[in-house]
């Protein structure tokens, strides 16, 4: 006896599209984007959106980049935020992120080596050797706050030696992040900032010293893969992209070591 199924017009569509579906879910031909989520030190914003622009229109992956001063990032991925990848401002944190299980182990490297800079609108308010510092030529004196930020830490150092930390820390107005200390100077809130060189490098004229790099130790920049994304492909594609001519040209751009 022949027996005949007889199946509705629309079952037979549907039956169709989950057959396509799933031939191109186990096709390993297929290459499937995926989205990476980045925590990015502040300073390092205007290059990350460049550079992520790029590897996007290359690979097709979308990554979602957070911005913030390196210590907040860090709290955040200690209390299990989905982070896949850190930019970090300096080198301590990603080796922090190693020794206590939240990195992937041989995945750290410097992608950049960050300069300081000290900046007003003013075009002639700060002197190509940072005298300014040390005359009473200013009320207010931007910073990232030094606890969280490595820029902030640097800031310090220099003043330090400089011998003007004393006289000028009552004048410090202190952001949470490098970004916001720019912004201080920026707005006017404070006539004259230490920022990163990044976030001048390509702006209107004003008045620049960039600070010699004996006067803080290196701003070690550098990037790991978080336990997160131990499995995302995105994640590893951005860090190997990253090491490209065509990032490491953008980061140049903008003033960083190499």
């Amino acid at each position: 006896m022949r027996i005949t199924e007889h199946v509705h017009p629309v079952a037979r569509m549907i039956t169709a599209a989950w057959g396509i579906v799933l031939c191109f879910a186990l096709s390993p031909g297929i290459v499937r984007a995926e989205t990476c989520k980045v925590a990015v030190a502040a300073n390092f914003t205007a290059p990350a959106r460049e550079i992520a622009a790029l590897y996007e229109k290359q690979s097709g992956d979308k990554l979602e980049l957070s911005f913030g001063a390196t210590g907040q990032l860090y709290a955040l991925i200690a209390q299990s935020a989905p982070y896949d990848v850190l930019l970090s401002a300096d080198a301590d944190h990603p080796i922090q992120a190693e020794k206590a299980g939240l990195a992937v182990a041989g995945s750290r490297y410097t992608y950049a080596i960050g300069k300081l800079a000290l900046w007003s609108r003013d075009p002639a308010l700060v002197d190509e050797d940072g005298k300014v510092l040390a005359l009473d030529k200013f009320k207010h004196l931007a910073i990232a706050d030094p606890r969280l930020a490595p820029y902030g830490a640097a800031a310090i150092e220099t003043m330090r030696k400089m011998g003007v930390l004393d006289q000028d820390k009552p004048k410090f107005v202190t952001g949470t992040s490098i970004s916001q200390a720019y912004q201080f100077v920026q707005t006017g809130n404070a006539e004259l900032g230490f920022v990163a060189l990044s976030q001048v490098k390509l702006a209107k004229p004003g008045s620049l010293w960039i600070v010699p790099q004996s006067m803080y130790p290196p701003l070690i920049q550098q990037a790991v893969l978080l336990k997160t994304g131990t499995d995302n492909t995105a994640a590893k594609g951005f860090l190997a992209f990253l090491k490209s001519d065509a990032a490491r040209a953008v980061i140049l751009k903008y003033g960083y070591g190499p």
